[in-house]
């Protein structure tokens, strides 16, 4: 949160004049007084804005769009989990741990280019940059239905990892432009949750796609790729038009909308170094920040649980014993469950404007299932039950793991660098954990339960970590703020800073 230094003067006469003459909102907003974000002068600079209203209408424009966008983009990535159920591994003669192999080959490209696809995203509007990856990974989920052995397969896997890299970490940027810290856990939360809708409505449509099997001579794993691949591709076209590109780009906001818009934010997080280019040297100097490397490790710990769900719930419900289709019907109910509890999760985190204490809850419950299915082999309902906690908790703590860590950057360059860097270093989790599950540990899959396990810890002693570093920052912050040692520093120079503004609070 940001306030204005106690005993900070006030600009000069000379000064007001040289910014009265600028008409960059975020100079112009220095004539205000700076003073506490949520009081918010930038409403008086703007009487005849409803803010309620700007914020329905983005709300209306840019979150669920994303939301398509991502479900799809997921249920491309995971519906392999699916098609494995549907005889993927018999017809392509997969042995030992080919699938396993062919699932780890997306990783290697996906963790590579998540910080040069964030870079692009400023060279490229983003519904172009997004709209493109989105027809590409459809294309390749398509053509992943007519794949005939496994290095097929492998290089399907391999370019969809390319493709996909850049859509996860562009969204959370893109979304971290438009609404200011403390509001932005439940549309981070809903975005996210798009996974455990794919989640859910893959189950279901695998399910139905799955009664096709021999239709034209394709079994149904087939179709599960050549459909959902097709749809994605279509819908591509329509989300050209419909995604939302950065504020002050965008058509359906009038001029003045724009510029509230642009101040709210300013007033929030600082300068946002829009137009400011990426170059090597800036992105090495966000990672001398200690913070953006526990960052990533605050991800990493989750996503190997979370990988490990989605690409082997439906084998583990398989093996208690139902059959293909009840197998992903019953792989529905946990993706609804987990939702749900994420939505009230982040409802709660941003109307306490609390973030640590509602990751350690759901992580809690994560861990609970997880350890149930370690122990616990002998009762199929128990087992199943396990299940929902482990998708409620894991899939409830991951957005706010990146939200609380995305929206405490301040500015293009770190949030850009930082996020990716987040997600693609957080994905590596996903090479751990498709080979945390292999065939030979079927059906009581101990090492895959404990490596869960271990790394939720990892998740844990990480958020722990950046918890007490920030609340050391603010604390410190207090205390030089108290002693005047900023008075030197502009108003001007302090917004410029982003989140290393010494006015600037972190969300705790």
């Amino acid at each position: 949160m940001l306030t204005r230094a106690p005993g900070k003067s006030t600009p000069s006469l000379h000064e007001h004049r040289v910014e009265a003459a600028s008409p960059d909102v975020e100079k112009q907003y220095n004539l205000a007084p700076y003073v506490d974000a949520d009081g918010g002068d930038y409403k008086a600079r703007f009487p005849n804005i409803d803010e309620a209203k700007v914020i329905r209408k983005i709300d209306l424009r840019v979150v669920p769009v994303l939301c398509v966008l991502y479900l799809l983009a997921f249920l491309d990535r995971v519906n392999i989990s699916n098609a494995a159920v549907f005889g993927l591994k018999q017809d392509l003669n997969l042995g030992g741990n080919e699938f396993n192999t062919a699932l780890v080959v997306f990783f290697a490209p996906y963790v590579l280019f998540e910080i040069p696809s964030n870079a692009l995203l400023k060279h490229f509007k983003p519904h172009v940059w997004l709209s493109l990856c989105m027809f590409l990974f459809g294309l390749i989920t398509l053509l992943q239905g007519f794949t005939q052995n496994f290095s097929g397969l492998v290089a399907t896997r391999f370019f969809l990892g390319v493709v996909e890299s850049g859509v996860f970490p562009a969204c959370f940027y893109l979304i971290a432009m438009w609404y200011k810290r403390a509001e932005a856990q439940k549309r981070y939360s809903f975005f996210f949750s798009s996974t455990t809708l794919a989640g859910g409505f893959g189950g279901l449509l695998a399910s139905a796609i799955g009664k096709m099997d021999g239709l034209r001579g394709y079994r149904g794993w087939r179709w599960i790729f050549i459909i959902e691949g097709l749809v994605t591709c279509l819908v591509s076209a329509i989300l050209y038009f419909a995604i939302s590109d950065f504020p002050e780009e965008v058509t359906w906001l009038s001029a003045e909308e724009k510029e509230f818009v642009k101040a709210r934010l300013y007033e929030d997080v600082g300068h946002s170094k829009r137009h400011d280019p990426l170059t090597v040297k800036s992105v090495f100097e966000v990672f001398k920040d200690w913070k953006i490397i526990v960052g990533g490790f605050m991800y990493f710990g989750l996503i190997v649980p979370a990988y490990s769900y989605a690409y082997f719930a439906p084998s583990i419900i398989q093996s208690l014993g139902n059959g293909m289709i009840r197998t992903q019907l019953l792989s529905v109910p946990p993706w609804a469950c987990a939702f749900a509890l994420a939505m009230i999760t982040a409802t709660l985190s941003d109307w306490l404007r609390l973030r640590f204490v509602f990751v350690l809850i759901p992580t809690a419950i994560s861990l609970a299932g997880f350890i149930i299915l370690l122990v616990v082999h002998d009762n199929n309902h128990l087992q199943y039950g396990a299940l929902f906690l482990a998708a409620m908790g894991t899939y409830s703590a991951m957005p706010i793991i990146v939200c609380w860590f995305n929206t405490n950057l301040g500015g293009h360059h770190r949030r850009a660098v930082g996020t990716a860097f987040q997600v693609g270093f957080g994905n590596i989790g996903g090479i751990i954990a498709v080979f945390a599950f292999l065939a030979k540990d079927a059906p009581k899959y101990i090492p895959g339960y404990s490596i869960c396990i271990a790394f939720i810890a990892v998740s844990v002693i990480a958020n722990t970590v950046y918890f007490l570093g920030v609340s050391w920052e603010n604390r410190r912050r207090d205390a030089l703020q108290a002693q005047g040692a900023y008075d030197g520093l502009s108003q001007d120079e302090k917004k410029r800073m982003g989140d290393l503004n010494p006015d600037y609070r972190y969300f705790r």
